[in-house]
């Protein structure tokens, strides 16, 4: 026997798949998080849906750990060393206002206030010539602030360190030599390119959260050790690939959007399974709603993103998050409804879960208008309190002069149009017509709000693809090893020869062997893709352009060309362009094959009955389905509600499902 496994860590629920290599079929569970210590509900999970844990051949993890540290604020203090002269580089920032027309703007505040920076003795020159000799002795401050204050994590972003990284590495060992268990950041290991205000700011990131990822990775590694797990863990990256809780520990920036990420891994697998070149995905969960785009079957990817105005350095796939969800809480604000981002979240949950919950919720609006059954909901292990979701929405609902039904379709209605709104987001307001994707829903709570968001955004075409639940951890399963390397190169093309280019591209892929070889990867797995930071002269914004095997420059600038006007709406052929990086992707191939839906039964006995629902104000009696039991080819007309173990997918009146060749529930109007 053997098995792999993924598991997904979710505000409410924490999500498992495992794939039987022997029989070619996976198992899916679900299991409340456990906030206070994930790492609990996590070992607790495996061992209820393992058949035996000695025989996990591979394990990986997505993890919202560093990230949650980051948004509640509850890193670590962390000291930022600079070079000196240079201290008030990171608390400056840049000068550009992120809300033009906000009266009262106040900067986004740095997680290092000025008087936790310090200065040390040393100077680069731009081509990374040693001006001034570091001198250690300047770091004695440093060194006397981490013994009296316990300090648990440094970052350290000298000058011009992207071109030669000897001082920081000697900044390292010193800080390292003095105060052992240090954790020390080093900005050319985090993000190796110029900008550095940004390279200092991602840098700071990676610090204040390591302390938090860190011990919560070596406690998971721990459990799974005593649970007899003979497989390495790996945990998911935010730029779509994997790599091992080692290194994760030792980059845990890298691991911020884990979770999410393979959300949208699983939807370009199911692009290529499919046909389908565009997607839109959304993932609802109980407390997020996660965004992200397939475009000619491949994630949109970015280069550098803002966290609550921070930037980071940093690849990684391009996902939009709002705070809404089954458990987001409805709540009145001068004499308005409105629908999150407070959530509910695990405990005590919504009020239906019965441990003690009394505000309303999406989910106790879905449960009381019937679009949910109490006795069904993860799979029968958890029945839900209809009367106490009732007694939530009563609560409010009598203050805005509505019945229980009434309101609870309007919290419907809130939380519709606040995801929607997003989704016009990343497509309408980027240039991109929605109508021109389908829609795939997932999550634990998307399925049942899937079909209003597509009306919404006027999208033909809904998807519900093989158990939404957990999606994500399945999309975990579909993606392999990566490694991304990158160096500043920024040379006008017209000075340029291709060898030029082509010698730096090669380094890159030395450097990305080096780090697959190093977490076992055999070279027979290993592939590579390059592209180009790349703008018109005089241009501050680049854009990435893929770059072939074979540099031909005449080809990368028309690409360039192309790209820009693909991103912006317009381009200038034949004007001067350059580079600003080079970049290159390294890949292991380890990712499982899909593994085709299977159907349980021949559809004869996928009916459960009828429920009454409610629809626009009118009580319907809607057909129930069981999906596991529903043949490939198999149809109804809504009203339909289709359950399965971990979601619940609503058909409305006027709209049919069709289950596809893959499994998929295919909802589109009907005739």
């Amino acid at each position: 026997m053997s098995y792999r496994a993924a598991m997904d860590i979710g505000g409410t629920f924490t999500d498992f798949v495992i794939l039987d290599e022997a029989k070619a079929t996976t198992l899916t569970g679900k299991i409340s998080t456990t906030p206070a210590n994930p790492e609990v509900g996590v070992l607790e999970g495996l061992s209820q849906f393992l058949p035996d844990a000695k025989d996990v051949s591979f394990i990986v993890h997505g993890t919202t750990v560093g990230l949650n540290a980051f948004l509640e604020r509850r890193g670590t203090r962390v000291l930022l060393v600079t070079t000196g002269g240079l201290s008030d580089s990171y608390s400056i920032a840049r000068h550009d206002r992120k809300e033009l027309y906000t009266i009262r703007y106040r900067k986004p505040e740095r997680l290092v206030p000025r008087r936790d920076v310090y200065e040390v003795v040393e100077r680069l020159r731009w081509d990374g010539a040693v001006d001034i000799e570091l001198d250690e002795e300047s770091l004695g401050p440093v060194i006397e602030e981490v013994r009296r204050d316990g300090i648990e994590a440094v970052a350290v972003c000298l000058v011009h360190s992207y071109v030669n990284p000897e001082h920081e590495l000697s900044v390292r060992h010193a800080l390292e030599r003095a105060c052992p268990g240090l954790s020390v950041t080093l900005s050319h290991e985090i993000a190796r390119e110029w900008r550095e205000y940004e390279r200092a700011s991602t840098a700071v990131l990676n610090a204040y959260v390591a302390p938090r990822v860190e011990d919560y990775l070596r406690n998971l590694e721990d459990g799974l050790r005593d649970l007899d797990v003979p497989a390495t863990l790996h945990v998911m990256q935010s730029n779509g690939g994997i790599t091992t809780a080692a290194k994760a520990r030792r980059q845990p920036i890298q691991t911020l959007l884990s979770g999410p990420v393979g959300g949208t891994i699983g939807g370009a697998a199911l692009s290529r399974v499919t046909g389908r070149p565009n997607l839109l995905c959304v993932d609802m969960g109980g407390t997020s709603f996660d965004l992200s785009l397939i475009i000619d079957g491949r994630p949109t990817v970015s280069t550098e993103t803002e966290l609550q105005g921070l930037p980071v350095l940093m690849p990684l796939v391009d996902i939009h998050t709002i705070g809404a969800g089954g458990g987001s809480i409805a709540w009145l604000e001068a004499g308005g409804l409105r629908v999150g981002p407070q959530s509910a979240g695990a405990m005590p949950g919504p009020a239906c879960y019965g441990r003690g919950g009394t505000e309303p919720t999406v989910t106790d609006a879905n449960l009381a208008l019937g679009r949910l059954d109490r006795d069904s909901f993860l799979g029968g292990r958890m029945h839900l309190d209809t009367d106490a979701a009732v007694r939530a929405l009563h609560s409010v609902g009598p203050q805005l002069g509505l019945d229980d039904l009434s309101f609870a379709e309007g919290v419907l209605a809130i939380v519709n149009a606040n995801m929607a709104d997003a989704m016009r987001t990343i497509t309408v307001k980027q240039g991109i017509d929605p109508r021109d994707f389908a829609l795939v829903a997932f999550g634990g709570a998307g399925p049942m709000h899937a079909v209003w968001l597509a009306q919404e955004l006027e999208i033909g075409e809904v998807i519900i693809p093989w158990s939404p639940g957990t999606f994500s951890a399945w999309g975990m399963l579909q993606t392999d090893m990566r490694h991304d390397v990158v160096r500043s190169f920024y040379r006008p093309l017209a000075d340029l020869a291709p060898g030029d280019v082509d010698s730096l591209f090669i380094q890159l892929q030395e450097e990305g062997t080096e780090l697959l070889h190093a977490e076992g990867v055999p070279a027979h797995d290993h592939y590579f893709a390059r592209s180009a930071d790349m703008r018109y002269v005089g241009q501050e914004y680049s854009v990435d352009v893929a770059v072939g095997g074979a540099v031909d420059l005449d080809t990368v600038d028309a690409a360039f060309h192309e790209a820009h006007r693909v991103r912006y709406g317009h381009s200038t052929p034949g004007a001067p362009v350059e580079f600003v990086n080079l970049r290159l992707a390294a890949f292991g191939r380890i990712a499982a094959p899909a593994v085709p839906f299977q159907a349980l039964g021949d559809g004869a006995d996928a009916a459960l009955g009828t429920a009454r629902a409610v629809f626009a104000g009118e009580a319907h009696e809607a057909e129930l389905l069981l999906r596991d039991r529903l043949a490939p080819g198999a149809s109804a007309d809504g009203p339909v509600i289709v359950e399965e173990h971990g979601a619940t997918t609503v058909v409305p009146p006027g709209f049919r499902v069709t289950v596809d060749p893959y499994g998929n529930l295919v909802v589109r109007r009907s005739e």
